[in-house]
């Protein structure tokens, strides 16, 4: 009995893994999921996604080594390299994130809630490494260590900060989403090269 049982098992473990198979192939050659960012994910797609990110995560920043607080300059630094790179997508204590990164799939957590949600260590991994389909970059490749634990020793301060508090740290200047949209095209008076056109004179 324990014998056959055993058979029986082994059998239906293989049975599954080659139907998961023949689902993960189907999937992939017929197109029948769609990629669509303006479609959003279903539950069962956004838990595994979301599920295996945090895991990933939390398995791999384990190796970081940071100090226990980061001394004021730092955050400061950090918070420059935020307001160049990051507020489009992320948002900012006052600051809402760019119109069109709403459309992005996932949607960019608005770090102002979300980053309380990371340990330093997390935040740090996730600077230097990207996230895969996330459209997360990796600023490792053109970062160097001490400016990604820059932007890290900002991003942990993001969830206690006012707006005042971030104008204050990124020189009183923030991005809005008119000033990402692109430049409307010029008229043909205002690129001739014999100067723009004379106003009409007044009556």
């Amino acid at each position: 009995m324990t014998k056959k049982f055993g058979s029986g098992l082994a059998l239906g473990i293989v049975g599954t893994v080659l139907v998961a198979i023949a689902i993960w192939l189907t999937m992939a050659y017929t197109g029948a999921y769609n990629v669509a960012a303006s479609d959003p994910h279903s539950d069962a797609v956004r838990w595994t996604l979301d599920t295996t990110m945090h895991r990933s995560i939390e398995r791999r920043a384990g190796k970081v080594e940071l100090p226990q607080s980061f001394p004021d300059a730092l955050v400061a630094e950090g918070a420059t390299h935020y307001a160049e790179s990051c507020v489009h997508c992320h948002g900012a204590p006052g600051q809402e994130p760019t119109d069109w990164s709403r459309g992005m799939r996932p949607e960019p957590p608005h770090l102002v809630e979300a980053a309380a949600e990371w340990r330093p260590e997390e935040i740090y991994w996730i600077v230097e490494n990207g996230i895969k389909m996330s459209g997360m970059p990796a600023f490792g490749t053109h970062h160097g260590p001490e400016g990604i634990a820059a932007l890290t020793a900002f991003v942990t301060q993001l969830p206690g900060l006012t707006p005042d508090d971030y104008r204050a740290l990124t020189g009183g200047g923030t991005a809005s989403s008119s000033e990402n949209a692109p430049a409307a095209p010029q008229s043909p008076e205002a690129t001739d090269e014999s100067g723009p056109t004379p106003a009409a004179p007044a009556d």
